[in-house]
């Protein structure tokens, strides 16, 4: 049985969500867009995608996934990574 959360040694890895860098890399340029035009460009409600935001989305819809990666024209590796949990 697969355990996707461990590597061989049993290192804890943790899934972050770079939506705020991705954001803030785009301030200034014409692909700016701020959490509320992205909520209504990417059909989800504010909440979500400023929990998204702020990395406190513990638990990810795959809906809502394709929809942020869909609306910014990127890949889900860009949104999301696996960093080690600090032991």
């Amino acid at each position: 049985m697969n355990k996707p959360n461990f590597d061989e040694n049993r290192r804890i890895y943790d899934v972050k969500c770079n939506l705020k860098a991705i954001l803030d890399a785009r301030k200034g340029t014409e692909n700016e867009i701020s959490i509320r035009e992205l909520a209504t460009k990417s059909g989800l409600k504010f909440e979500t995608v400023r929990r998204m935001y702020h990395d406190e989305t513990r638990r990810y819809q795959r809906e809502s996934l394709a929809a942020i990666c869909i609306a910014l024209d990127i890949d889900i590796s860009d949104l999301l990574t696996l960093v080690p949990v600090k032991e």
